[in-house]
């Protein structure tokens, strides 16, 4: 399946309530959606939300724990893993995550925080290439992407598919990790085109 490093935003600025329930299981599309064995894709995936979208999770259902500026999601998404919010004042200012933890990782949720500071707190706007294929993956509509399939070469399937164009040969799927330069500025919103692009740490 596709590899994922173990903490990454995948989204770029702050999701109001109907791009928070897209982005809960931007992998629906995957093969073998209800077989277990799935919890990588998820754990690790973070991404900022709006404080309306955040209270309303709080309200829906008895959180599962609350630990000062964090609580869980009493409802599990697959094994051990479930939402995490955090309310976090970084910078100053009070902001509001969502994020997927390994809760039999007793450590997972802090780590997970620590992580969404560190990254928020850099000085300078900046995207890391994966989040960059992270963020294009999370706006793009179901309908424009998925998985390599059977027609695939066996080394490719299962891997994140998106439709771009291609000079010369029009719209194609394309492995999301083969994207260039080019196709993933054309993927971007324009305000997020020209941010400098840094090494993730």
């Amino acid at each position: 399946m596709n590899p994922v490093s173990p903490i990454r935003k995948i989204y770029q600025g702050v999701a109001n309530r109907q791009q928070m329930f897209r982005m809960f299981d931007h992998h629906a599309q995957r093969p073998n959606r209800w077989q277990n064995g799935y919890s990588d894709l998820f754990v690790g995936e973070w991404f900022e939300i709006d404080r309306g979208s955040h209270d309303y999770m709080l309200d829906i259902l008895p959180p599962l724990w609350m630990r000062g500026e964090m609580f869980a999601l009493r409802e599990f998404l697959t094994d051990s893993v479930s939402s995490v919010f955090y309310t976090l004042r970084i910078d100053g200012r009070i902001r509001f995550f969502h994020a997927y933890c390994d809760l039999n990782l007793s450590r997972s949720p802090i780590e997970m925080r620590g992580a969404i500071v560190e990254r928020e707190s850099r000085p300078v706007r900046a995207m890391t290439h994966e989040e960059r294929l992270e963020h294009i993956w999370s706006s793009t509509h179901d309908d424009f992407r998925g998985y390599a399939g059977e027609t695939w070469p066996s080394g490719q399937q299962g891997k994140r598919t998106i439709l771009v164009y291609c000079r010369g040969r029009g719209t194609t799927l394309k492995l999301l990790d083969q994207l260039n330069d080019l196709e993933i500025a054309a993927k971007l919103p324009v305000h997020l085109r020209d941010l400098p692009e840094v090494v993730a740490a």
